[in-house]
């Protein structure tokens, strides 16, 4: 990967610093994918940033993100609907709080599992290594993956999810 695509934790804790200091109110950022899983350490880095969250803080970063000049590949998510998969409602409660120190940001990472569960899905190469680093180290169990990706809606061809699955 060309390092100048490269998106570390620094880096991306600075851009969301510098969107905290536009913010007017508290919104809460859930990130998805490679986002989530740069701020948990279980990759370097990340080649997009990934957030979900509600309607309302959308629509707040949204904003925010017109006036702040960043250059960065944004994909939105709502209410725990990653591409082509709705996690359960109790993602919000696995989800894991990242320690900053920003004023109107809350930032959360979704756990291991959901990660895997919303990587299956598309499946390609890089989703695979992902998986493979999420299973490692977040100690995840064959059984705890099956049995989240049963919760998981997926909103394609379920078939294909099920293999990807497998």
């Amino acid at each position: 990967m060309d390092e100048g695509n490269e998106i570390k934790t620094d880096k991306l804790i600075s851009f969301l610093s510098e969107i905290d200091k536009e913010l007017s109110r508290v919104i809460q950022l859930n990130a998805v994918g490679g986002t989530a899983m740069t701020l948990l350490h279980l990759k370097r880095s990340t080649i997009d940033i990934d957030f979900d969250m509600t309607m309302e803080d959308g629509e707040v970063f949204e904003r925010v993100l017109k006036i702040i000049p960043h250059g960065f590949k944004i994909d939105r998510f709502t209410g725990g609907y990653i591409s082509s998969q709705q996690l359960p409602d109790d993602h919000i409660s696995k989800r894991i709080g990242i320690d900053t120190s920003f004023g109107h940001i809350q930032l959360f990472a979704l756990h291991p599992v959901d990660i895997v569960a919303t990587k299956i899905g598309r499946l390609n190469e890089r989703d695979l290594q992902d998986i493979e680093s999420c299973i490692i180290h977040g100690k995840l169990k064959k059984e705890e993956i099956e049995e989240r990706a049963k919760q998981i809606v997926y909103c394609g061809n379920e078939k294909i999810y099920k293999d990807n699955l497998r």
